[in-house]
């Protein structure tokens, strides 16, 4: 029940006690009298509410007092002097407005990547510190330091719990769709160790994006993020074989695509914009309308592709560029565009640049070279399922 209500709990009392990681630690005290209570009272009607309303008791008490929290009172103790415990949670939209304004607290610039990661896994994925750090392949002790310096650096930048507004709001939005984005992305393909897809993590990125999505109806990256999570996530169990080795696009049993996910991402691309992951949204739809590999429109992905290469300069984008080009209009139209690509010290490290000029000399008929360069794509992989499907290309030329 906790970790179903853990955000909307700590969103609500953070609202009284303006700091994240006093309004966890409250929460968790309410699941303790919880546990002291619900054995010998029963469970409540309303468990969500009982918790949510016992935190805020507490978090009420501990502002008023004034010796022992003098400087929690300095800072909003005064507006609180005269504030009736509630028997019960506020409406609903009030929780969803304070459940906005911890997405944007947790998701705030002044915190590095990895620590607006970690926070918000912890805070509205209701994760604890050893489930970010198994995911993340991590240890668990550098995670609760991330958490912990994180709340730091919130509190010590007096970062307000509200919600922006202006072009701070989409200063701020922009940086919660990347956390989820990246969360989802780290799951669909980890970076290392040896499994290629950790279905958890999509399923906390996905909650997180709806949740987000029915939060800011009116915004249309918001929905367009969301199909793309709903599209991406559609595929997951057909992306690895019985052994946790991955399969292509092409060889994919498509009969295993959740369909579900795929209406659901139809759905939420009613609402979606044009922008970089609505147009990333499309470009999964086209993957997603496609009964066989072979139906695949390719010429729509490659134009869609051109677009978002508009909309986010990036020599990955570049890169997924070439590949649908090469499926348009053939692997000599394509090369030329990789080899490009071979300079940018972005893609230096970056394993799929020698696999996909691997697969293009493949299918040139250059066998020798593609087997070269898919060695070379897997000595640079640091996800072992990864490196044996490359080490096998290129044993197989």
């Amino acid at each position: 029940m906790f970790r179903i209500e853990s955000a909307r709990i700590i969103a609500a009392v953070a609202r009284i006690v303006r700091d994240v990681g006093i309004a966890e630690e409250l929460a968790q005290d309410a699941v303790l009298a919880a546990l002291e209570q619900w054995p010998a009272t029963g469970v409540p009607d309303r468990p969500g509410a009982w918790l949510t309303a016992t935190a805020k008791h507490r978090a009420i008490d501990l502002v008023r007092r004034k010796e022992t929290y003098a400087r929690k009172l300095a800072e909003v103790g005064r507006t609180l002097e005269d504030v009736p415990p509630p028997a019960e949670p506020a409406d609903p939209d009030d929780i969803d407005d304070d459940l906005l304004r911890l997405v944007f607290t947790s998701c705030h610039p002044v915190l590095a990547t990895e620590a607006r990661i970690a926070l918000t896994l912890r805070l509205m994925g209701g994760l604890t510190t050893q489930e970010i750090a198994r995911a993340f392949l991590t240890s668990e002790a550098t995670v609760a330091q991330r958490i912990v310096r994180a709340k730091r650096a919130l509190a010590k930048a007096g970062v307000p719990f509200e919600v922006p507004y202006g072009t701070d709001r989409d200063e701020r939005l922009a940086s919660v769709l990347e956390v989820i984005y990246l969360v989802f992305n780290e799951g669909y393909s980890a970076t290392a160790g040896d499994d290629l897809v950790r279905p958890a993590l999509c399923e906390d990125a996905l909650r997180l994006a709806r949740v987000l999505a029915a939060l800011i109806p009116a915004e249309p990256e918001v929905h367009g993020l969301a199909a793309l999570l709903e599209f991406q996530a559609s595929r997951i169990a057909a992306r690895t074989g019985p052994g946790g080795e991955p399969v292509l696009l092409a060889d994919q049993n498509r009969s295993k695509w959740n369909r579900m996910l795929i209406h659901r991402g139809i759905a939420a691309m009613r609402h979606a914009g044009t922008g970089p992951y609505s147009v990333q949204a499309a470009i999964a739809g086209c993957h997603a309308a496609a009964v066989r590999y072979e139906d695949t429109d390719w010429t729509a992905i490659a134009t869609l592709y051109g677009r978002l290469v508009l909309l986010v300069p990036s020599p990955v984008v570049e890169l997924n560029r070439a590949v649908a080009v090469s499926m348009a209009q053939g692997p000599e139209a394509a090369l030329p565009l990789v080899d490009a690509l071979a300079a940018e010290p972005a893609l230096r490290a970056y394993h799929l640049l020698p696999s996909v000029r691997g697969d293009l000399l493949e299918r040139l008929g250059r066998p020798a070279e593609a087997r070269a360069e898919f060695e070379r794509a897997a000595a640079l992989t640091h996800n072992g399922q990864e490196r044996a499907l490359l080490l096998q290309r290129a044993a197989r030329l």
